[in-house]
């Protein structure tokens, strides 16, 4: 199921606003978030537009999980974080997703939970690029 008005499953330039394409996973799509205060930060988002964990089998669900932790040892072995947080929200885009967001000691909000989006931090297209081949690489 898609929901015509989701960034995640529109992609394209609704999900361009605030993310750069990684690559297609088995469980969903990842994307460099564009906001790189906390350098290496991505998206995973679920492949269907489901709004919570419960909505897909134990098995989606550790497929899922699997990956994600697959994302993080892929940002670690790139970007060598002190710290990786995790974030499920969505109250107003309702598409089951985690934000994976290393942290760096001494580094922007360390010790305190990240802000959704900053604002401080933008790359060029060619920057974004080469932290996403990196990403690739690693996976």
């Amino acid at each position: 199921m898609k929901d015509s008005n989701c960034a995640y499953c529109m992609k394209g330039d609704l999900v361009a606003k605030f993310g750069y394409p990684i690559c297609e996973m088995e469980t969903g799509f990842l994307y460099l978030f564009k906001e790189q205060s906390k350098k290496g930060r991505v998206i995973l988002a679920y492949k269907d537009h489901v709004s919570e964990m419960i909505d897909i089998s134990d098995e989606e669900r550790n497929a899922f999980f699997a990956e994600v932790s697959k994302v993080s040892r892929a940002i670690h072995k790139v970007f060598n974080p002190d710290k990786v947080n995790y974030g499920a929200y969505g109250d107003t885009g309702c598409h089951l997703h985690m934000h994976i967001v290393p942290k760096y000691n001494g580094g922007d909000e360390w010790g305190g939970t990240f802000t959704m989006n900053p604002d401080k931090v933008y790359l060029t297209d060619e920057e974004y690029e080469k932290m996403a081949e990196a990403i690739r690489k690693a996976l």
